[in-house]
């Protein structure tokens, strides 16, 4: 019987790409689902936002992706599909990202590029789905670079949102970038990695606060080394970031091109101000705190962030360490992050 069965399994059509099997694979099928993907006004330009859930009273998630200017969408069919089973997940693609970067002229945006900026885009982000979707509270969530801005809307705004969770928590810039770079340095030492220890001490010191171009001028073969050394994937490498991007549902090959291009226009824009950046005394919180945060993340040192958590004043805070990871929680260890947002968070959206 079992034999039987399976033969009858309907078969795909060769000419369907994988990206088109994925499309129809996360259909969402329920009655009362949320499948809303567009631009919309946002700040004077029009933004890219995606809001999927398969029910409705859910409570809506907002993730604010890292970078600047790394997307998280183009990976979010993969990474994050099963938390649409328990929020309504809404991706955006900031200023000078992705799809929003393809909407717009760039150079009308780039004298607009800012923390600030984008912050008053995340409040903007938020009011929206608030309005739309009658939701007086929704999770705030960020990533990397995205937790400078989900930090500070969290503390704008503690009334809008039942919790703030950052993943690849920013804290402080100069020390951050030069405990992740003193520890790859120590780790190609002692990985007699001649190259790695020639490129590493071509760029001293790094971070160069006297000299901000500089950072931007090494970042890429800075990041090269701290990733082959386990600082931004654990034990060691790049992940599967880009191969699994490919598939997307949302993104073509020229969208995935053009989020390159963004990305470059991103760090441009804002590395410099990003340099300058300490939130290590940002610790007075009114509303609940998680921090889910990889125990060998270099990219935004986990030991600063243990620091800074400590100091963090709120009416409840949790820090979990996902001791698998590095700076990608949510691709290294997926299933936790999925737990830990079902037990932790979700508990705390409550209206």
């Amino acid at each position: 019987m079992a034999a039987a069965a399976f033969t009858m399994l309907p078969t795909l059509a060769s000419a369907q790409t994988p990206n088109e099997i994925f499309a129809k694979a996360r259909k969402l099928r329920t009655a009362d689902a949320v499948d809303d993907t567009g631009l919309v006004p946002i700040g004077g330009i029009d933004q890219w936002i995606s809001v999927r859930g398969r029910h409705r009273d859910n409570p809506i998630l907002l993730f604010v992706h890292g970078g600047p200017g790394f997307t998280a969408s183009p990976v979010s069919y993969h990474y994050m599909r099963d938390w649409e089973e328990y929020f309504t997940v809404a991706h955006w693609d900031q200023r000078g990202a992705g799809k929003t970067y393809a909407a717009n002229d760039p150079a009308k945006v780039r004298p607009t590029m800012s923390v600030a900026r984008m912050v008053d885009d995340a409040e903007g982000v938020a009011a929206y789905l608030r309005r739309k979707y009658g939701k007086r509270r929704i999770v705030l969530m960020a990533h990397s670079f995205g937790t400078i801005i989900g930090l500070k809307l969290a503390q704008r705004h503690p009334d809008w949102f039942h919790a703030y969770v950052g993943t690849g928590q920013f804290v402080d810039f100069q020390r951050s970038e030069a405990e992740g770079y003193a520890a790859t340095l120590q780790a190609a030492r002692a990985a007699n990695n001649a190259q790695a220890v020639a490129d590493l001490i071509r760029m001293a010191p790094f971070p160069d606060p006297a000299h901000p171009e500089r950072n931007v001028q090494n970042l890429g073969i800075e990041r090269k080394w701290l990733a082959a050394f386990g600082g931004y994937y654990w034990p060691a490498g790049e992940g599967h970031n880009v191969a699994i991007s490919r598939f997307s549902p949302d993104y073509s090959e020229a969208d995935l091109k053009t989020r390159d291009a963004a990305q470059a226009f991103s760090d441009q824009a804002l590395w410099g101000e990003i340099g300058t950046l300490d939130l290590s005394r940002s610790t007075a919180f009114r509303l609940p705190v998680v921090i889910l945060q990889g125990r060998h993340d270099l990219g935004t040192s986990s030991a600063l962030v243990a620091k800074w958590f400590g100091r963090v004043t709120a009416p409840s805070k949790q820090l979990v360490w996902f001791e698998d990871s590095a700076h990608m929680t949510f691709e290294e260890e997926p299933g936790k992050m999925l737990v830990s947002l079902v037990d932790i968070v979700r508990p705390l959206a409550r209206e």
